[in-house]
This record gives C-alpha cells, sequence and structure tokens, in this order.
C-alpha cells in the first residue's frame, strides 16, 4: 500500500463535504500540475491519505482512500488531465498542523514541508506513521 496526501481549500471542498459523499467518494479533479497528475497515475485502490486542509486551517483533517484509478478528469475535455477517486475513511481525532509537522524533525523531509504548492504528494510509510499516532490515530 502507498500513502498520499490531498490539498484542498476548504471553501472550495471541505472534510465535511468530502465525508458527505460517503462510499461513492469524489473524483479529486481540477489538478493542473503534471506532476500531481503522476502522483494519481501511481495511486491503486485501497492506497490510503491524508485530507489536508490547506490556506484555511492548515492541518490535516482526516483519512481517504483511493477507490477509483486515474481515469479522465471529467471537468475538462482535454486528455492530458486524468484524476482518481477518494472516499472518506475517518477524521483524524487531533488534527495535525502544518506547524506540528515543521516543528517535527522526523517529518523535516516530508512533501508537506519541502512542496508545500504541490496539491498530491507522496507520503512516506514512516511519515504515514508518525502523522497518524501525532492525530491520536
Amino acid at each position: 500500500m502507498a500513502y498520499w496526501l490531498f490539498k484542498s481549500e476548504p471553501f472550495k471542498w471541505s472534510w465535511d463535504m468530502q465525508k458527505a459523499k460517503g462510499d461513492a467518494g469524489e473524483e479529486w479533479d481540477g489538478i493542473r500540475n503534471y506532476q500531481a497528475r503522476n502522483f494519481m497515475r501511481d495511486m491503486k485502490v485501497g492506497d490510503q491519505g491524508f485530507f489536508y486542509h490547506s490556506n484555511e486551517g492548515k492541518e490535516i483533517v482526516g483519512i481517504v482512500e483511493i477507490s477509483n484509478e486515474i481515469h479522465p478528469d471529467s471537468t475538462t475535455d482535454d486528455p492530458r488531465w486524468e484524476c482518481v477517486d477518494i472516499k472518506a475513511v475517518k477524521d483524524v481525532p487531533k488534527p495535525v498542523t502544518l506547524a506540528d509537522v515543521k516543528a517535527t524533525p522526523e517529518l523535516a523531509e516530508m512533501a508537506l514541508v519541502k512542496s508545500m504548492r504541490l496539491s498530491v504528494q507522496p507520503v512516506r510509510p514512516e511519515e504515514w506513521a508518525l502523522v497518524c499516532k501525532m492525530g491520536g490515530l
């Protein structure tokens, strides 16, 4: 299993909106960055990810699961852009803030710290385990 992080501005797509989609999940659409799209091409059904509120909150608030592998993004006719579907799995009991991540030396190389602008990022297994622990999971 691989781990990922999905960033969303809560006023556009919040954790509560994601949870409201239930098991049907939702396309992670609108990505127009080649590196982020390529990461989605590597995702498999069952992989898990952090749901991160960017701009407002700046914190990891939930766990999602890939529910459908790469397919054309329904928000464009441009065949270069693809997306995966994700579904909410559970809340992070104690949201993990960007400040918490930056203050943890073991997470200094995490993509969230190094590639802050990228909306879809890989998470290494040891980072996943530590952030889950920090969040009360």
